[in-house]
Parts: C-alpha cells; sequence; structure tokens
C-alpha cells in the first residue's frame, strides 16, 4: 500500500484522474471500476474535461460499479446508475452497453449477483477499481463484520451508513434504501490495482483505522493492506491521524514511478491554479 498526501481535495481528484488517463491511454480497452461519492465527483469532472479538453478516449473501455441499491430503478434520482449517466458516462465517448452496474430491481437478487460477478470474470477482471470509504470504515458496501473473501452479494445498509447517505435523499436517512447490492471485499482484491481517495477531517479516524490498524473484518478497506498494488491518495484534512505521513510524503516525492507527476506541483501548472 502507498500513501500520497495531498494539500487539498482538487489536487487528490486531479491525481487520481491523471493515473486514470494515463492507464486508459496506455490500454484503451482498460477495465474500470467505478464507485460513487461526493469525492469521485470532483475525479469525474477532471475526467470530463481531460476527454473535451485533452481527448481521452473511452470509446473502448469497459466499466463495472462497486454498488447499487435494492430497490430504486435506474432511472430513478438516487440510483448509482443515475449519477454514474450524470456525472461521467454522459459527457465522455463511453458505449453505453459496455457501463455495468448492478440492478436493484431484479426480479432473482441472489442470481443478479452471480451474474455480476460472472461478468467481471467474462471481461479478464478489473483493472483499475476506484474507492472511497465509508465512515464505518467500507468498500463498496461491505459493512462491518463483511467477509474478507466475501462477493458480490446483498448487504444491509448499517444506521450510519443510511446516515451518511442522507444527503442524496433530502437528509431523511429513513428515505435511504436498507439494502443494497455490493461487489465483495474479495470481488475488489482481485482487482489488478486499487485507488482509494479519501478527502476531509470526518475521514481522518477512520482513514487511519484502514491505513495503519489492524487489517479486521470490523474496517473492511483494511484489506486493502493485503493488495500488491494499492494507492491511498488523501488530503491533508484526512491524512491528519496518520502516523507514517513523513514518510508517505517522502516515498511520493522520491519514487521514480510518482516523478512524472511532479510537475503538477510546479508554479503555474493546472494543478496548482486550483
Amino acid at each position: 500500500m502507498e500513501v500520497i498526501i495531498l494539500p487539498n481535495l482538487d489536487q487528490a481528484a486531479l491525481l487520481t484522474a491523471r493515473i486514470v488517463d494515463k492507464e486508459l491511454r496506455a490500454r484503451p480497452e482498460l477495465v474500470l471500476g467505478m464507485a460513487t461519492g461526493r469525492t469521485m465527483e470532483r475525479v469525474y469532472a477532471d475526467l470530463v474535461e481531460m476527454h473535451c479538453q485533452e481527448g481521452l478516449n473511452f470509446s473502448h473501455c469497459r466499466t463495472f460499479n462497486l454498488d447499487e441499491y435494492i430497490g430504486l430503478p435506474a432511472d430513478h434520482p438516487n440510483s448509482y446508475r443515475r449519477y454514474m449517466q450524470e456525472k461521467l458516462f454522459d459527457h465522455v465517448n463511453i458505449d453505453p452497453a459496455c457501463t455495468h452496474l448492478p440492478n436493484g430491481v431484479a426480479t432473482n437478487l441472489a442470481w443478479e449477483c452471480r451474474s455480476y460477478e460472472a461478468l467481471i470474470q467474462a471481461a479478464g477482471g478489473i483493472d483499475l477499481q476506484l474507492l472511497g470509504i465509508g465512515a464505518s470504515g467500507h468498500i463498496g458496501f461491505n459493512e462491518p463484520i463483511s467477509a474478507l473473501a466475501s462477493r458480490t452479494r446483498e448487504k444491509a445498509l448499517t444506521p450510519s451508513t443510511r446516515e451518511q447517505n442522507a444527503g442524496m435523499f433530502g437528509g431523511d436517512a429513513e428515505q435511504v434504501p436498507p439494502r443494497a447490492i455490493t461487489m465483495g471485499v474479495g470481488t475488489i482484491l482481485e482487482a489488478k490495482r486499487c485507488i482509494l481517495v479519501a478527502t476531509g477531517s470526518a475521514k481522518a479516524d477512520i482513514v487511519a483505522k484502514a491505513v495503519e490498524g489492524p487489517i479486521t473484518s470490523m474496517v473492511t478497506a483494511s484489506a486493502l493492506q493485503l493488495h500488491p498494488n494499492c494507492q491511498v491518495i488523501l488530503d491533508e484534512d484526512a491524512a491528519a491521524e496518520l502516523q507514517g505521513k513523513g514518510y508517505y510524503r517522502w516515498i511520493f516525492h522520491n519514487e521514480l514511478e510518482w516523478q512524472e507527476f511532479q510537475h503538477l506541483q510546479a508554479p503555474g501548472a493546472r494543478w496548482a491554479e486550483r
């Protein structure tokens, strides 16, 4: 696991988008794992800009989202399908048939979960998985005590998760669906590369537990410590409680693989102008 600490949300999002940009240009048929949330909105806005201004091509890639609420049709204003359409898919040249989310209104949810796993496998697995982290430390909707080898399945959402997501439902946690389909922790760990993005002081405590604490099903994001190619991209606020901040900063500024991104921090660069 590599931890990258940047000054603010915009810079964390831009670095994440630049990594996607580099991977997609190197391999146009990339299989992307997608996430939702406020931080991802900034990442997707940057990717849209790269498509419009720099010709970033999505026409050959495929996407698989982490999760979807059970009971919300694709056209529901708060479905994750609608989120992805509004934040990314409608603004780039991606083939709609190549964008995949679980079907939250499937008649047979168990079959839908197995089918989603099979689709991922048929695509050759996920090359690059984007992730956020919930207040309870979950990735996807893998709430505390989710098995670290779990696969795509139905999952009941905790009250804290519903409260965290209430903003999309008029501030009323009772309006947040109580269940969702989510990729499992084991499914996520099979991605060839994972990038977890977290910003804001509200995430500082749980980020520290996930990155520097024990690997435990109580904090499913901690399983990413086992992944051989995982980056955790944070702003200063989200990194506030990490013990190894000095070391993480040294690695980012000295490892050859990250030096190509350093020009984005130079005075006058688009990075610095935000």
